[in-house]
């Protein structure tokens, strides 16, 4: 160590920036928040920051969240409020960031219907945007998101497409208590697809350790009483919930 020479390397740094996902009225939407300040300025990205010296990857991602838009979660998985964070990928263009070397290691975030944002930090003001505008139709405003953003929101929805069709990560969207047909437009808002009611029942209701009798009922969904469940223990579901193709609807 003591012929190490750390000088003889250029200097980078890295930041955590965060893909958070919510169902909001029957449809997926990411968490955007305006930058105030230089680079982009004004442009719409995600949520943020460099990591301190002091601090791992989670607790840095977690301390952006909070924030910058007064969320919370925790890198233990499925916490008491029903926020799931885990680490995305990592991306590291020698130019993706005007000021400096930067590698950012990206977050996922998947919580239910969470409230109205607030920003904070160094961002003006915070949405959310439904996905469907983002990465689909094109930004409204016809502006990009800021630095790669735009890759590493589609590189967060797709791994949230495709990680509920094996796993039981679709209760990450739902209150701890949920009705078969409140997980269904889960999927249906994930995928953007409509699914048969009847199929999907009996796929997550004979699915072990999916799903749990939580014993009492709900009428908020309107008619007769539903059934209300929690999340089971199973964490690889088997046989895998299949993601229909996008052009045919009604499939499950």
């Amino acid at each position: 160590m003591s012929r190490y020479d750390p000088s003889a390397f250029p200097p980078f740094a890295v930041t955590v920036d965060l893909v958070v996902l919510t169902v909001r009225e029957h449809e997926l939407c990411a968490l955007l928040v305006r930058r105030g300040e230089p680079p982009f300025q004004g442009y719409w990205a995600l949520p943020g920051g460099f990591v301190r010296p002091d601090e791992g990857l989670a607790e840095a991602a977690s301390r952006e969240l909070a924030e910058e838009t007064g969320l919370r979660a925790h890198s233990t998985g499925q916490s008491a409020a029903g926020v799931h964070l885990e680490q995305l990928a990592t991306y590291g263009h020698p130019q993706r960031d005007p000021r400096m070397r930067v590698v950012s290691v990206a977050h996922l975030v998947l919580a239910p219907d969470l409230p109205t944002p607030r920003p904070g930090g160094d961002a003006s003001s915070a949405r959310w945007a439904p996905v469907r505008e983002l990465i689909e139709d094109g930004p409204a405003d016809g502006v990009p998101l800021a630095f790669d953003h735009g890759r590493i929101l589609g590189d967060g929805v797709e791994r949230a497409r495709s990680k509920i069709e094996y796993s039981s990560l679709a209760t990450a969207f739902c209150p701890p208590e949920f009705t078969v047909g409140e997980l269904r437009r889960v999927y249906e808002a994930v995928w953007g697809v409509v699914l048969d009611p009847r199929n999907f029942h009996r796929k997550v209701t004979g699915t072990p350790g999916f799903l749990l009798p939580s014993g009492g009922t709900t009428t908020r969904q309107g008619g007769r009483p539903a059934q209300l469940f929690t999340a089971g223990g199973a964490t690889v579901l088997n046989p895998p919930m299949l993601r229909p193709e996008p052009d045919l609807p009604g499939r499950s």
